[in-house]
């Protein structure tokens, strides 16, 4: 049988068996979390440089281990060996279900006490089942890793240490503060410590983070944006928290955001307030209109995903994409992923750090202070474009959307729109009417014989297309060819036009200038894997 190395820092997909390359020790724990894992292994540093004697541990992110085999063998070689097994699980049993099962198997017929902890803040009924040590030590355990930082993880081995027989000092759980305010290189921080660093009359961006990144002090993504939007003339409001879902956290945020209302929120939390198809749950949000840019901290390193051809994992879309779009946020892009690890040698584990991509910090950045610029610009000089889908091959697909009448929805945004005090002229008044007036224009369904009146300016067309990423350009010029040479370009004032022919969502622009302008000033998305 063949084992590959596993790779430092990386979410392994399950398709091939790795080897963690650990050998026994006393106390395993197994967890989801990178930042729980270097908090971990800083206090256990401390641990033995005070009591050299102390049990031996061994650290492991069990998403590392996706692949059977990968679980085989780490059973064989760690597990089996150890005096006591602690699991803490991302979501419950479910989303480790032969890992689970198979540790709580080797942990019976060698007699070894494992406790299967949940992964958040919330009891599970299915794992406290299938956990052999002593209720109330692992609850204790449990509670270490709910409110962390180092000196709970300090505690947790401590006590850790005498459940297999070693005399050492431990505390009780000691809670902390579900969120609070941060900035770089400063302890305990107020609102009037950040305004005495913020310019006045600036917009504000608050930016919220897991309260883990600052415990495990895995901050570089954090301060780098801080500084992006600085540069820019935007005054940070970093926040901290366990999560958004936590009573206490959201009442610390949402007293922040009343004391300072923010004009965009970046948002590097993960999941949804909401649930889909119910009444939308805004939470700690609810008192600002302000938009919600959803960040994303990667749990893939870059190479993998420069590289891969799917982009971001499937977990972090889960997370990170597809859920908050629950809550209405608006993905910006990944900004970091989790870098070169450290091998730390007392517990044979990869301690991973997140690290920033400058350019997508900068992309973030720049999205921000538009979003920000444009809630602060006057209804009346907005220019909206509603943009709907426009399959190949046959007009039953414009605006396809499974489980969705996107025409009505549409519709319906026009309708609130008008109400906002928007200029709306000439609404359908139902889908029908807006999908009739869309099939009397250029469709991909191959028709000819219809009105071409989108266009757009060459000159524009051409600053737009100088932002891409140099390989996208290179890509649509190999296939299509340059646009001055193309058969969308029509007349001597060189303007694109036939969304039939070139594919593109253009909309009617009558002065260059204009034109110009709104396309080096507006919110932009790049054509770049999120």
């Amino acid at each position: 049988m063949h084992l590959l190395a596993a790779a430092p820092g990386a979410v392994d997909d399950g398709s091939e068996a790795v080897d963690l390359g650990q050998t026994p020790g006393d106390i395993i724990v197994l967890t989801a979390a990178d930042t729980e894992i270097a908090a971990l292994a800083t206090a256990n540093r401390h641990r033995l440089a005070d009591d050299p004697a102390a049990p031996s541990l061994r650290l492991a992110n069990y998403l590392r281990l996706g692949h059977n085999m990968s679980v085989d063998l780490y059973i064989d070689e760690v597990v089996q060996h150890a005096k006591l097994v602690i699991c803490r699980l991302l979501g419950g049993r479910g989303y480790w279900s032969y890992g689970v099962d198979e540790i709580a198997a080797a942990c019976r017929r060698s007699d070894i006490p494992v406790a299967f902890l949940p992964g958040d803040d919330q009891p599970d009924a299915e794992l406290a089942s299938m956990t052999t040590l002593d209720a109330g030590a692992a609850h204790r355990l449990w509670q270490y890793l709910v409110h962390g930082g180092v000196a709970n993880a300090a505690g947790f081995l401590g006590f850790a240490g005498s459940l297999v027989g070693h005399a050492s000092d431990w505390h009780e759980p000691a809670p902390l503060l579900r969120a609070g305010l941060y900035w770089p290189g400063a302890g305990d921080v107020t609102l009037e410590d950040l305004r005495a660093a913020w310019i006045d009359g600036a917009p504000t961006a608050a930016l919220v983070f897991y309260r883990a990144l600052m415990q495990a002090a895995n901050l570089a993504p954090v301060d780098a944006l801080i500084a992006a939007l600085q540069e820019r003339g935007i005054n940070p409001l970093p926040v901290h928290a366990a999560s958004l879902k936590d009573p206490v956290a959201a009442a610390i945020i949402s007293e922040t955001f009343d004391a300072a209302p923010p004009d965009v929120i970046l948002n590097a939390t993960g999941f949804a307030l909401s649930a889909p198809g119910a009444t939308t749950q805004r939470g700690p949000f609810t008192e600002t209109d302000a938009p919600m840019l959803q960040v994303v901290f990667a749990g893939s390193d870059h190479d993998t995903w420069k590289t891969g051809a799917n982009g971001l994992s499937a977990r972090d879309i889960a997370m990170n994409v597809a859920l908050p779009e629950v809550d209405g946020r608006i993905l910006a892009r990944a900004v970091s992923f989790k870098g070169a690890a450290q091998r730390d040698a007392a517990t044979e584990t990869d301690v991973v750090a997140y690290e920033p991509v400058p350019d997508r910090i900068d992309f973030t950045a720049d999205l921000a202070k538009s979003w920000a610029r444009l809630r602060q610009t006057a209804i009346a000089d907005q220019r909206v474009a509603i943009i709907l889908a426009n399959y190949p091959n046959r007009d039953g697909r414009i605006g396809n959307g499974v489980g969705l009448d996107t025409p009505a929805g549409v519709v319906t945004a026009l309708t609130a729109m008008a109400q906002a005090g928007y200029r709306i002229d000439g609404a359908p008044e139902d889908g029908d009417a807006l999908v009739r007036r869309l099939q009397d224009g250029p469709t991909n369904a191959g028709a000819v014989a219809r009105k071409i009146e989108e266009s757009l300016p060459l000159p524009s067309y051409e600053i737009f297309f100088a932002a891409l990423p140099r390989n996208v350009r290179d890509a649509v010029i190999e296939r299509w060819g340059a646009a001055r040479a193309g058969p969308v370009v029509s007349g001597r004032s060189h303007r694109l036009w036939g969304l039939r022919d070139s594919g593109l969502p253009l909309r009617p622009c009558r002065n260059r200038a204009a034109a110009r302008a709104r396309i080096q000033h507006r919110p932009q998305r790049h054509l770049s894997r999120s």
